[in-house]
């Protein structure tokens, strides 16, 4: 796997880092001022099963409170935590007061980015298991603001991201297509203004739809809510119909952890689903050593 930290942009990380402190703290720190500024060192714990994933983001958040983060040997994004726990994880040093700052937006994103990425190892564990060889993605259903924490622990999943944002890939969905007057057209004027570097996706409900849009040059055709044996008989129908022309069959629609093998079929390249959608958190924790009397 590439090193995931690499993917992220230290500005950004600094800022998307400095909206969280401000928010949890728009004006006093009332348990700050209890604890005031002496010199302590807070151990970070895993307490239950998982991938582990988000070092970037915790590791941020006390870079910003100038607290020093030491991290344990195993202790890498997509290692699984399997036990016996608690595990030590890493020693965060500094002001008492900034580290009990920065302790529940470090521990939220750790435990949400961790959360995210078990899931999503499941899921394509579960794809593999088929024998299937096409990618299992996120959609871009998640939480405002917390969008790279969430499409990150993707990723450490093994998960695909999907598009990050509107500006990543054109998908044209049921309503873009209404208002444009039909499938041909919304790809034409998608095109004109996307050029050729940016993918076109069409979301079709029927294998006639799909047909419209491989013709009007879209790259990826959405199937939309197919049932799993339908969906197979239109990807393949698909693939003979269009001879060599190069384009990508995703699958979305009804798709959960408890169906996912169902839709493993020949023809299809991707299946999409809502993976940041109730993902169970891992459980962390950070907590001070109490001093021997």
């Amino acid at each position: 796997m590439a090193q995931l930290e690499g993917l992220l942009e230290p500005t950004a990380l600094s800022e998307l880092v400095r909206r969280w402190l401000k928010e949890d703290v728009p004006s006093f720190d009332f348990g700050g001022a209890v604890v005031g500024d002496g010199i302590e060192t807070a151990i970070l714990y895993a307490k239950s099963k998982g991938i582990l994933a988000g070092k970037p983001f915790f590791q941020a958040v006390f870079d910003e409170l100038n607290c020093d983060v030491q991290w344990h040997d195993l202790a890498s994004d997509g290692d699984v935590l399997e036990g016996p726990f608690p595990i030590p994880l890493a020693d965060v040093k500094g002001p008492v007061r900034k580290i009990l700052f920065g302790e529940r937006l470090a521990l939220n994103a750790l435990a949400r980015c961790s959360g995210i990425a078990t899931r999503s190892s499941e899921l394509v564990k579960i794809a593999k298991q088929t024998g299937w060889k096409g990618i299992i993605a996120g959609t871009r259903k998640t939480t405002p603001g917390f969008r790279l924490v969430e499409k990150y622990g993707l990723l450490a999943g093994n998960a695909d991201t999907h598009r990050m944002d509107l500006s990543s890939m054109v998908m044209l969905k049921d309503n873009h297509i209404v208002s444009s007057g039909s499938i041909s057209k919304a790809v034409e004027k998608a095109r004109t203004v996307a050029g050729f570097s940016v993918k076109i996706e069409v979301e079709c409900s029927s294998v006639e739809d799909a047909m419209e849009a491989v013709e009007a040059g879209a790259d990826v055709v959405m199937l939309d809510n197919f049932e799993p044996e339908a969906l197979q008989v239109a990807a393949q129908d698909l693939k003979r119909w269009a001879g060599g022309r190069s384009f990508i069959i995703e699958a979305s629609g009804g798709l959960s952890e408890a169906s996912l093998a169902d839709y493993c079929v020949p023809g299809v390249d991707i299946l999409s689903l809502s993976i940041m959608q109730g993902a169970p958190a891992v459980d962390f924790s950070l907590k001070i050593p109490r001093k021997s009397a």
